[in-house]
């Protein structure tokens, strides 16, 4: 029997618990442009003690409704690449369909170590590389075949690791595209919609998902994400830079621990 046939109480502690998690994940979903997964995962296992596999397909569930508010707030402001967004889309499906193969060849903490390894590179260049603010993503035959592949890098690193593309996408459009950091957001958000419909998809038929605790999160999430994005337009870029790099790190940290926790139980 998969974790979410397993009955759960639904008493007013999971209710407060899930709106509690969607408030927190869509502040920062508005604010970085990321999914909110590194939120809402944790703290599913931590204050509702749903197994880590269960944890993610309700966490991906709830990103959908999360995203698309997100998408809508930078898209007020202009800031959403529509058609780059579509091809990192396109590349981080079949990219995780990859990650997913190689799940099971290549060994995890391996993986964790390199992947703390690039999230310390973006933390520094955050501080080295401050993007304009009125800077677009224009697409050339280059830009086109770099889109292509940094979505399939950031899908391959969501199947071995599970993590959100936007820790990935966002800062690798200001960095390697030259786009304004809320350009890299609103299109980081769209990015990820179909991604996680796609993901939802696959762990409902496999029982991964709670849709009572997804709905729940989805929902609270909703009304925090705009707030976030507002924030985001309000802060200078190096502010947001500043923001961002903290909010990696705390990421860096986890990923790290994890690593750490895997080797002594060896």
């Amino acid at each position: 029997m998969s974790s979410a046939a397993v009955p759960r109480r639904r008493d007013a502690r999971f209710v407060l618990s899930c709106i509690g998690v969607g408030l927190a994940a869509g502040l920062l979903s508005g604010l970085f442009g990321v999914g909110g997964g590194t939120v809402i995962v944790p703290m599913l296992v931590l204050l509702l003690r749903f197994d880590q596999r269960l944890a993610a397909g309700t966490s991906l569930a709830a990103i959908v409704p999360t995203a698309t508010v997100g998408v809508i707030s930078y898209a007020v402001h202009g800031s959403v690449a529509w058609i780059p967004a579509l091809i990192l889309a396109a590349g981080a499906v079949v990219g995780a369909q990859i990650g997913a193969w190689l799940l099971a060849r290549i060994p995890q903490n391996a993986l964790r170590w390199g992947f703390v390894a690039f999230l310390a590179v973006v933390i520094v260049m955050l501080f080295v590389v401050v993007p304009a603010r009125d800077a677009e993503l224009v697409l050339t035959v280059g830009s086109v075949i770099g889109l292509v592949a940094l979505g399939l890098f950031t899908g391959i690193m969501a199947g071995l690791l599970g993590v959100g593309g936007g820790v990935i996408v966002v800062p690798a459009l200001m960095f390697l595209f030259g786009t304004s950091d809320l350009i890299a957001k609103g299109t980081s958000l769209l990015m990820m919609i179909p991604t996680a419909v796609s993901g939802t998809v696959g762990n409902l038929r496999h029982g991964n998902v709670d849709l009572l605790a997804a709905g729940l999160v989805g929902v609270a999430a909703c009304t925090t994400t705009a707030v976030g994005a507002w924030l985001a337009t309000l802060m200078s870029p190096l502010t947001a830079n500043i923001l961002f790099a903290v909010f990696l790190t705390f990421i860096a940290v986890q990923m790290a621990v994890k690593a750490i926790r895997a080797r002594r139980s060896r």
